[in-house]
């Protein structure tokens, strides 16, 4: 007999699921992109031509290309393995780097010279550096999720989306919450539940519709700032931006103490993120991911912004939302079309902010719960060992902030009178800093005791012991001997775990249920969570 060739699905470019995690994505997208915005024009003063005409265009191009690229890699991961419901993973501006190049970076050229133009070259320079740490990081990536355990590296993805991802969008819903519990509330029934809205309407458009119209209705907004916001509409066209990039380089040495370890967390949240997809059934190959996000970063400095790109936190929530490859694409061209023609300042005046925000709070739950589910029950613990440093960080963030504000550092005020009033801030400073690495290190070790695999945990114990000698993490610079204590509190739980390994004790027996310790699950269980998630899904509206 002529052996038959396996049916191969048809795969759309669109299905009913793409319109909902359009909507979702793009409206998160659409934030983040109004926000830097504004940080470019009230932070650092930058001219609105030069944010309008050069810094959003180049961004554009970045998304645009990313997007597409995550596009095929989703089409080409369903045509190999002959599915039809892998999601392609989200990719937009790094919002963690935002507030950095601004805040840590090009404010404190600006006020030391008083030239928005100065601190923008050294944005794209520090931008550009971060690119090529990630691009090296494509090849090292792949070798430190083989051997880290999935509750390090979900723990720490986790310790990010309920820090820096929700609670500032929570802040801001209940600043409005008038606006922002029914719009929360939509999204929740809509993407939680198998509820439909009538004729299938996307529950994404409809929870923006909603709170725009509670928005305008309440007085929230004003038509006066929409008129003026839309004489500012003009086409810009990215160009190359060689010149101020290579200005930025000639002195980027002082750039270098943020640069290596924002583009070690770079590349290691892109790893994060890939292992998040593969919990939720897409296994992406993690070095195709970090390239694009490395070249993506470069490119975008090359023509002229100062904001690295990155695949995003909540690719399980797009998938439960029914999202495959095409919500992706439409994203990117969508955003990039805004960019080009100069739309971001009428669209800030249209659709209030607390209408906007309900859907980074939804991703938060959503990354937050795959921790623990997506790991074995014993290992609770080293997830919540792993959240620790980024809330410790998220922490320090918040206080310096109300300092700033008050006229005052942290330094100033003391370390004593902070004490004396309850607030541990050096303590905090010190655990929050390289805390997407710090977690990986931290919750690796606490899954390697609670397994028993004493040998594991003093390999991880002794790494976290070089990475805070060098002050990649637990470091407020890289330097040699950056923070002494802390290296050597790493190498004695290192000779500790190393004491309890001459042992030989048992590892820990799996429970039925989970499978060997620290394995990636096989295809089969893949397959399951995927059946688990077409089924919860299919129902969904739009």
């Amino acid at each position: 007999m002529t052996p038959t060739t396996p049916t191969i699905a048809p795969l759309p470019y669109w299905v009913r699921g793409d319109t909902n995690a359009f909507f979702g994505f793009g409206v998160n997208v659409l934030v983040n992109v109004l926000t830097l915005t504004g940080l470019c024009l009230a932070v650092v003063n930058l001219p609105e031509g030069e944010v309008f005409g050069t810094i959003l265009p180049a961004l554009g191009i970045a998304l645009v290309a990313g997007n597409i690229y995550y596009t095929y890699l989703a089409r080409r991961l369903a045509r190999r393995e002959n599915r039809t419901d892998v999601t392609a993973l989200p990719y937009g501006p790094s919002v963690p780097h935002m507030f950095i190049v601004i805040f840590v970076i090009m404010l404190p050229i600006y006020l030391r010279t008083q030239d928005p133009v100065r601190a923008w070259e050294a944005g794209l320079a520090w931008a550009f550096i971060i690119g090529v740490i990630v691009l090296i990081g494509a090849f090292v990536g792949p070798y430190i999720r083989r051997y880290a355990p999935r509750a390090a590296l979900l723990g720490t993805l986790a310790g990010i989306s309920i820090t820096f991802i929700s609670m500032n969008p929570a802040g801001q819903m209940w600043r409005m919450a008038w606006i922002a519990l029914p719009v929360f509330a939509l999204l929740l029934i809509g993407l939680l539940t198998d509820m439909k809205l009538p004729f299938n309407f996307p529950i994404g458009l409809a929870a923006l519709l909603l709170g725009t119209a509670i928005g305008w209705a309440g007085g929230a907004m004003s038509v006066p700032d929409v008129t003026a916001a839309a004489r500012d509409i003009a086409v810009a066209v990215p160009s190359f931006k060689l010149d101020l990039l290579f200005t930025g380089l000639a002195d980027m040495a002082p750039l270098l103490a943020t640069a290596i370890p924002l583009g070690v967390y770079n590349f290691t949240e892109g790893m994060t993120n890939v292992e998040s997809a593969a919990t939720a059934g897409d296994n992406y190959n993690l070095r195709s991911v970090l390239l694009a996000d490395g070249a993506g970063a470069v490119i975008g400095a090359a023509l002229g912004s100062p904001f690295p790109p990155a695949v995003y936190v909540g690719h399980p929530g797009w998938k439960a939302a029914g999202g495959r490859s095409g919500y992706s694409m439409a994203t990117g061209v969508v955003i990039a079309v805004l960019c080009f023609l100069g739309m971001f300042g009428l669209l800030g005046a249209i659709f209030p902010t607390a209408a906007i925000v309900p859907i980074l709070l939804y991703i938060g739950l959503l990354i937050g719960a795959q921790a623990f589910q997506a790991t074995p029950r014993a290992h609770a613990a080293a997830v919540v060992a792993a959240l620790i440093p980024n809330i410790a960080a998220w922490a320090t963030g918040q206080i310096d902030n109300a300092l700033a504000a008050a006229g005052t550092t942290a330094a100033a005020v003391g370390d004593d009178a902070l004490n004396g009033a309850g607030v541990i801030y050096d303590g905090l400073l010190v655990l929050g800093q390289g805390a997407i690495l710090a977690g990986l290190v931290l919750g690796a070790v606490v899954v390697f005791i609670i397994d028993r695999r004493f040998v594991r945990a003093a390999i991880f114990a002794g790494s976290g012991a070089v990475l805070s000698f060098i002050g990649l993490i637990h470091g407020e610079r890289i330097e040699w001997n950056a923070n002494g204590q802390v290296a050597l509190g790493y190498l004695f739980v290192a000779v500790i775990c190393a004491v309890f390994a001459l042992g030989r004790p048992t590892p820990r027996e799996p429970d039925p249920q989970e499978g060997e310790p620290d394995q990636q699950p096989d295809r089969a269980d893949l397959a399951s969570e995927r059946t688990d998630t077409d089924r919860r899904t299919s129902a969904l509206p739009g």
